[in-house]
């Protein structure tokens, strides 16, 4: 009997609750789809870094687990409530409490079940949507084909099965409490509203606003932030998130009490005291829809900001096909030269040397030499030591991500911390290339060739430095062969792969003449290809050095070094060769300086790296968004039936079924309005903010806003469909509509 009586009530459940089962369903086929990309061999053999996105999403689906088990205790402890008075007949009629417990949970296990299979259905679809998009996003081909893994089938069942159990066995425990009196008078006590100190609590809401306001403009206008103010920040808007619905609803109950004009005007009165009293009951749950809404648009727009990135920076960041750098500036390349010519098919390939006022590139090759920046060098025709790094000392003090990292106290230039370079982000001296090298190298990537004077220089830098610098020759000294002063011919900013190997944000372009005045500094070789270059090219070209440095370890140990990789030997060319000639650039967010720079190999694995943020963030928002989307659709459709006899009362003093249907939608749209616009107001404000800092960061000139706008889109959408869900149910619902 009571299996009968649990599968009748579970098909009744299914109906009351659809949208709760659709989400369900949905979040299933998430997890099963997100965690396809954990275990799924195809991408392990992709990239070494694949780790990467196993951890990410691990970490993504812990936070999916908590909200999803918030999500089933709610809806379980909802349903329960809905359902007292029936439990309660059920008691009256001689049940005992143990069997309307394994009823209800039985029940809620069948449902759960249902949605799971549905969702696993689900799953199989997303997971090639999945993908798809993840194969596309790293410019590689995809072939459908089912990803059936045992260990992705148990984790999400796992975690699925985990939540449902926890929120069923916590529901166990009211069962136990429960009377027949309370279960009985339980609705009448959720439909009374409690009006007290409404005048006190309706101050929250200005409040709140005024906080709001004042993050704002600290956020936008405080240069420096500490732990202490991070803190208190976070703790105030968690409080104002949950305050703000208290001083809402009592604001609304006042304005009523002193009869406002809106009470007079059509459906106001109705309107507000229905939005005030359902506000006063679900404040908390409010504020945490709120909390779920301000997540998911925040994370998205950062997830936008990356995806904007990959899209228009990685590209220009390495031009070039092949690219390698080397310390010693006398490296002839031919261990690299032999394997691209085994493994590819070379179109051009080109080595030369950069060059520095000091003769770095020898001592950068010794071992032990760490004051080479202050003494011991061999500089051009000048007594001014310092013009041997004007250029990074300049770049230094005036960039805005470096702060008064290298200033004294007085503003003037630290020049000890900037002779020391402990962060490695320029080189120790300023970077120089000759004409005729610079010209070749435009020539391989398809720009055009410069003129320069024989007493002009240009320099070549990043545009996102040079957004920040504009002209600095002023501040610069450049002698020409014969000691003197060269004038500035200009500023070139194309995409030069300048993080460590045509200099670190910046290189001096200067006629051959002046060039050969100075002292090699390391070198490097270019290559173009015909046709993309094989996987894996980048770790065969790595070999070649790492031969070599096991070849100079054992000459050094007097014994044999095993390996054959750096990886294996547990160091990289800064472990183990002088670095002072190596250097990273101010890049910051996403920052990569390999020695060995393949183009089709690295932007696909920076991509992966990449999509092992995004796609977590977005995991994490369209859960969260879906979660927060039920609540709120269950909410209003399972009201609907309070709700029949005020609209029946409506329609009989002479409101039309159209104008009943006009008085529905602005009910539920304040309702679904409510959250959404105050997450809205709260993560629009911090996403711009991160929006124009990322920019700011990394060079991209897309508004910091519009990355919130997408994110936005993307919610709307979502919750549109959950809008018009809610709308037609709801009307459904009052048949007499």
């Amino acid at each position: 009997m009571l299996n009968k009586l649990a599968f009748r009530n579970v098909k009744r459940s299914a109906k009351d609750y659809l949208v709760y089962f659709l989400t369900m369903s949905v979040i299933t086929a998430m997890m099963f789809s997100f965690n396809t990309l954990i275990f799924s061999e195809d991408t392990q053999k992709l990239f070494e870094t694949a780790m990467i996105m196993a951890v990410m999403l691990g970490l993504a689906t812990f936070f999916v687990v908590l909200i999803v088990a918030w999500l089933i205790h709610y809806m379980v402890r909802f349903m329960l409530e809905k359902r007292s008075r029936e439990f309660g007949i059920y008691l009256l009629i001689g049940m005992k409490k143990t069997e309307i417990s394994r009823l209800y949970m039985r029940e809620n296990g069948l449902l759960g079940l249902a949605a799971f299979v549905v969702g696993m259905g689900l799953g199989i679809l997303f997971q090639q949507v999945l993908m798809a998009i993840f194969y596309s996003m790293i410019q590689l081909d995809f072939h459908i084909h089912l990803e059936w893994n045992v260990q992705c089938l148990l984790l999400t069942a796992a975690c699925y099965g985990g939540c449902y159990l926890l929120a069923l066995f916590r529901s166990r425990r009211r069962f136990r409490k429960m009377n027949i009196h309370d279960l009985m008078n339980s609705q009448k006590q959720n439909e009374e509203v409690k009006e007290s100190h409404e005048q006190m609590k309706k101050w929250l809401l200005p409040l709140a606003v005024l906080f709001i306001v004042l993050f704002a403009v600290v956020l936008f206008t405080c240069k420096n932030w500490n732990t202490a103010m991070i803190l208190g920040f976070i703790i105030g808007l968690v409080l104002t998130v949950y305050l703000f619905y208290t001083g809402l609803s009592a604001w609304i109950i006042c304005y009523v009490r002193r009869k406002g004009k809106a009470i007079y005007q059509g459906d106001g009165l109705f309107l507000l005291r229905q939005f005030a009293s359902k506000v006063k009951t679900m404040r908390f749950t409010m504020g945490t829809l709120t909390a779920l809404f301000l997540l998911a648009l925040l994370g998205s727009s950062i997830a936008f900001m990356f995806n904007d990135y990959q899209n228009k920076i990685l590209a220009n960041k390495w031009p070039f096909d092949v690219q390698v750098f080397h310390s010693r500036p006398d490296y002839d390349f031919a261990g690299e030269r032999d394997v691209l010519e085994r493994e590819t098919t070379v179109e051009d390939i080109y080595s030369y040397n950069i060059y520095a006022l000091a003769d770095g590139g020898e001592q950068a090759g010794s071992e032990g030499d760490s004051s080479r920046a202050a003494s011991g060098n061999t500089f051009m025709e000048t007594s001014d030591n310092d013009r041997i790094n004007q250029v990074n000392a300049y770049l230094y003090t005036h960039l805005r991500e470096f702060g008064s990292d290298y200033l004294n106290e007085d503003g003037t230039p630290n020049r000890q911390k900037i002779d020391k370079n402990e962060e490695q982000i320029y080189c120790d001296f300023d970077t120089y290339i000759g004409l005729s090298d610079y010209n070749r190298l435009r020539e391989m990537i398809g720009l055009e060739p410069i003129v320069l004077g024989e007493t002009e220089y240009v320099i070549h830098i990043k545009e996102r430095v040079y957004g920040q610098t504009g002209d600095f020759s002023e501040a610069l000294y450049i002698s020409g062969k014969d000691g003197e002063r060269l004038t500035c011919g200009g500023y070139y900013t194309e995409g030069f792969s300048q993080d460590g190997h045509n200099g670190g944000d910046y290189v001096i372009v200067v006629p051959d003449a002046v060039v050969r005045t100075m002292h090699p500094y390391h070198s490097e070789m270019v290559a173009k290809l015909d046709g993309e270059a094989p996987e894996g090219l980048s770790v065969k070209l790595e070999v070649v050095e790492s031969e070599r440095l096991v070849e100079k370890m054992a000459a050094d140990t007097g014994g044999e070094v095993g390996g054959e990789r750096m990886e294996d030997l547990g160091l990289d060319y800064l472990d183990y060769l002088d670095a002072g000639n190596f250097c990273s650039g101010s890049d910051s967010i996403v920052v990569i300086c390999y020695a060995v720079l393949v183009r089709d190999n690295l932007i696909p694995e920076v991509k992966y790296m990449l999509c092992s943020l995004m796609f977590p963030l977005f995991y994490i928002g369209l859960v969260f968004l879906c979660v927060a989307m039920t609540v709120l659709s269950v909410q209003q459709l399972s009201d609907s039936a309070k709700y029949r006899f005020r609209y029946r009362v409506l329609s009989q003093i002479g409101f039309g079924k159209g104008e009943i249907s006009g008085i529905i939608l602005k009910q539920l749209a304040s309702y679904y309005l409510c959250p959404a616009l105050f997450a809205a107001v709260i993560s629009g404000t911090v996403a711009v903010f991160v929006g124009e800092k990322f920019n700011f960061y990394t060079g991209i000139h897309t508004a910091g806003w519009m990355y919130f706008l997408v994110a936005a889109a993307l919610f709307l959408g979502i919750y549109a469909v959950y809008f018009a869900v809610t709308y037609i149910g709801f009307k459904r619902n009052l048949y007499f509509t």
